[in-house]
């Protein structure tokens, strides 16, 4: 090893669901969003001008700020937004998890979190998830240096009540406690409302899932005044011009089309329903999803072969080699038409 290589911050990355670069295959592995955005967003690209792309974008992005402010009825000062969930959340990490104790979440959950804490040399402890994949409140009413967790969960996709995470935040009055809510336009309830409650209460979401926007980058934060201002204060020590003009421009067009939203989220809501039912027809369990994929295993063929020959097939879904989940597969929602290739394809698997 050379000498400069000793002060090397060595991690083991994050490793992303896999982007094939072919054409002609179905895509079910990374969550995304079958449809498109809405038409607003391409009517938001057409008037992008030369100097909007010449000068540096509003740092502040008080365009996207205030169109996310009206939407959920929030002050804009309470607002914090990044890009992607990912960017949000990295920076919630380094402004919030600076304790010596260790950081608590759960031990089958967003695989990102275990790699910020080591980029960012944060101790943290996973608490098992009990046997049906549901959050132990308990394990949480104990000293530590911060709790995040995703509501619906990642991967299992399982849906933890209002009154659970008001218990855990009404818990912990001395830490920061982050909900990375993703996935909840897809059948959740948001917990929202409880930032006005609890000034150590930070809600994440994203474009990426429900808004269609997964290759705009957009995330935003909610929550008391003090830890949005604590999170810019980040930010702007970091890179001042995190967020470019079109995705400014973009997301605010997005955000205000709530019928289009309402329409695409319905339409994958009511064909996850309808594949519940035929996965299980086709001898898959899983818990009950509450976001835009499923969560399943079969009662007899491995998950290793499944995931195996579905891309054979050229259809992708996503697989964990990991203790408690290796068997399960995590099948994102599509269209109704690639869902019923996906069906046709495990029918004929099954019965060979």
């Amino acid at each position: 090893m050379m000498n400069w290589e000793k002060n090397i911050r060595r991690v083991v990355p994050y490793t992303p669901g896999e982007q094939p670069k072919e054409k002609d295959i179905i895509k079910l592995n990374t969550n995304e969003n079958p449809y498109p955005p809405s038409p607003s967003v391409q009517e938001a690209i057409a008037v992008l001008t030369n100097d909007r792309m010449r000068l540096y974008p509003d740092p502040d992005a008080e365009i996207l700020v205030n169109a996310i402010a009206e939407t959920y009825n929030l002050k804009p000062s309470r607002i914090f937004v990044g890009v992607g969930s990912d960017d949000v959340l990295s920076t919630a990490f380094m402004t919030f998890f600076n304790s010596e104790t260790p950081i608590l979440f759960p031990d089958v959950t967003y695989s990102f979190y275990d790699v910020w804490a080591e980029v960012y040399r944060i101790p943290y402890r996973t608490c098992p998830l009990d046997g049906d994949f549901r959050i132990v409140p308990e394990d949480y009413k104990t000293k530590n240096g911060g709790i995040i967790f995703p509501n619906p969960n990642a991967p299992t996709g399982v849906l933890e009540s209002i009154s659970v995470i008001e218990d855990i935040a009404a818990s912990n009055p001395g830490s920061v406690v982050i909900i990375d809510e993703a996935y909840i336009d897809f059948g959740g309830e948001s917990c929202l409302p409880l930032i006005d409650k609890y000034e150590n209460l930070l809600v994440v979401q994203t474009f990426s899932k429900s808004r269609s926007m997964a290759g705009m980058r957009i995330g935003f934060a909610m929550g008391s005044e003090k830890l949005i201002k604590y999170m810019n204060d980040v930010k702007f020590s970091v890179n001042s011009y995190t967020m470019n003009a079109a995705a400014q421009l973009c997301g605010a067009a997005a955000v205000r089309d709530k019928a289009y939203f309402s329409e695409t989220v319905n339409r994958i809501v009511a064909t996850r329903e309808d594949a519940k039912k035929r996965l299980k027809a086709l001898g898959f369990e899983f818990p009950d999803s509450k976001s835009n994929f499923i969560f399943a295993k079969h009662e007899s063929v491995p998950a290793e072969k499944i995931f195996r020959k579905l891309k054979e097939r050229r259809i992708y879904v996503r697989r964990w080699n990991k203790p408690r989940i290796s068997e399960y597969l995590r099948i994102t929602i599509g269209t109704d038409s690639q869902m019923e290739a996906l069906y046709k394809v495990l029918e004929e698997l099954l019965n060979e």
